[in-house]
Formats: structure tokens, C-alpha cells, sequence
């Protein structure tokens, strides 16, 4: 059955993106009214496979994801008043679908963005305990209200007015396999490790205990940051895994929340260690 075209426009950022992109593309085509890809020069099939579901492909210097999801928005012939950023490895679910065209078949949206949570699956498993689900995100709104805070790690979009939570999820693949989160965790860990020693800008997203649900969760970091170096990836598992219940989420859910909750926290910490001794160069990944 073919689906209502919604007035959104759909940008996705590729790099060597081949076992995901497919799927990301096929959970918005039909259905959104442009779908944008924005590749950093892929040596792999990305550009082959996004040539089934779009024509609208570009390619760009990859500096960082904030510059890069911002020039997509200044850059890109985009003709519809909404966006939607969306990543390789997220998929729109058809919860979120039926939800959207709703909303824009009303005629009435007194919003200027959507909070959407992720659903994270790692090894096909839904991770749903630890804290780690909902998780909401700002991923759809005015094309001329929002932009993404300049940030190396965890950033966010940043809306000018109001904004409300949506129902509907977006599926976020953590891994299909340790190696793939491992990889993906180490990357990461680089970038926060520069913000967390105090050498990067730390965004335009104010910490809030009463705020939004990104607000809210960026002072929750804030705090962590105040615990002991080394300590605290003891005590965030702990937390994560016994007290938000994580060990309810299996086998597959145990070696998530080890790598991604108490792994990838210790390998932040210790690249702290070796920026503020001296004995790691930051510019690289900066």
C-alpha cells in the first residue's frame, strides 16, 4: 500500500555505510518528500546502494558531525519547511510513521520540533533496561528554527521555540557483533575524552536538572564528571547494570551494557589521564 507523502526532508550523513544504509533508506522512502544523502567520499557501495532510494546525493569534506550536519542544512536544495536527520544506523519505524502523518495531516502543528526516542538494538536484542531506553533526541523539526550545537561528542539539536515528545521510536543498530560496537565505542571515546578534559567547546546545550530530556541528561553528565577518575565507571555500572535493572535485558544485554556502560567509561577515563599528563595528542581528533 503506497504512503501518504509527508512535507519532510530526510539527511543522511554516509561514510563506507554499506550493511546499514539500505535499511535506513528503505524505512523513510516512500513516504518522506526528499531524502538527502550526504556521503564523505565512501570507498564501499554507500553511494551504489542510496542510488535506488534517491537521486539527491552529495558528497562532502567530513570535519566533524556538527559542521557537517549544518552545512547539509545551509548547503543542500531542500524544499520542505521540516527536516529529519537521521544516521545510518537509525531506521524510522512505522510507529513513527503513522504518528508523523497524523500530526501533518491535521493541519495544526503549534511545535517547532519533535523529541523521538531511540530504540537501541545490539546483535538484534532490544536494550531496553539501564537506563537506556526511552532516551529522546531531537531529530525532526523546522528547517529554519534548529541547528546542531558545535560539540566533538554528543551532540545535540538545538530548536528555537517549542518543541513536544513524540510516541513513535526510531531503531538505533548499537552492532550487529562485539567487533562493531568495540570499533564504533573506541571512536567515540577520543571525542569525549577532548570535551571532558576541558579542550573543545562544550555546545550551546545548558545542563538542566528541571529541563529538557537533553537538558536533564547533560547535567547528569556534568555530574558524573565530578566523581573520581578511574572510580567512576565502577560506580556508572553498577548504577546502570543492578540499580536501572540492565541485567533484565539477557546475555546480549550484558555485554552491551558492559562494553558500552562500563568498557567504554573506563577507555574515556583513561584517555583523560593521558591528555592531562601530557602523553596523547588531542589535534588530530579535534
Amino acid at each position: 500500500m503506497d504512503k501518504a507523502r509527508l512535507p519532510i526532508s530526510v539527511i543522511i550523513l554516509t561514510y563506507n555505510e554499506e550493511s546499514l544504509i539500505e535499511d535506513c533508506l528503505k524505512s523513510v522512502h516512500g513516504w518522506a518528500k526528499g531524502i538527502f544523502v550526504v556521503d564523505s567520499f565512501s570507498t564501499d557501495r554507500t553511494l551504489e546502494i542510496a542510488r535506488k532510494y534517491t537521486d539527491k546525493i552529495y558528497q562532502h569534506q567530513f570535519l566533524n558531525y556538527s559542521q557537517q550536519r549544518n552545512w547539509s542544512q545551509d548547503n543542500l536544495p531542500i524544499s520542505t519547511e521540516w527536516v529529519f536527520h537521521l544516521d545510518a544506523g537509525e531506521r524510522a519505524t512505522e510507529e513513527l510513521y503513522e504518528e508523523l502523518k497524523g500530526i501533518f495531516s491535521s493541519g495544526v502543528i503549534d511545535v517547532n520540533g519533535f523529541l523521538v526516542a531511540r530504540k537501541t538494538l545490539f546483535m538484534g536484542k532490544w536494550i531496553k533496561h539501564g537506563a537506556h531506553y526511552p532516551v529522546y533526541q531531537l531529530k525532526i523539526f523546522k528547517k529554519d528554527k534548529g541547528f546542531c550545537e558545535d560539540r566533538l561528542y554528543d551532540q545535540h539539536f538545538i530548536v528555537r521555540g517549542k518543541i513536544a515528545k513524540l510516541k513513535g521510536d526510531i531503531i538505533d543498530i548499537a552492532g550487529t557483533d562485539t567487533h562493531s560496537l568495540l570499533e564504533k565505542q573506541k571512536r567515540w571515546a577520543m571525542s569525549e575524552a577532548i570535551e571532558a578534559a576541558g579542550i573543545s567547546k562544550t555546545g550551546q546545550v545548558a545542563p538542566n536538572k528541571n529541563g529538557s530530556p537533553i537538558e536533564h541528561r547533560r547535567w547528569l553528565r556534568r555530574g558524573y564528571y565530578k566523581m573520581p577518575l578511574f572510580i567512576r565507571p565502577f560506580i556508572y555500572f553498577f548504577y546502570r547494570y543492578f540499580l536501572r535493572f540492565g541485567f533484565l535485558d539477557g546475555f546480549k544485554g550484558a555485554v552491551f551494557h558492559l562494553i558500552q556502560g562500563f568498557w567504554y567509561r573506563m577507555l574515556v577515563d583513561i584517555n583523560i589521564y593521558k591528555i592531562n599528563s601530557g602523553t596523547m595528542d588531542t589535534k588530530q581528533n579535534q
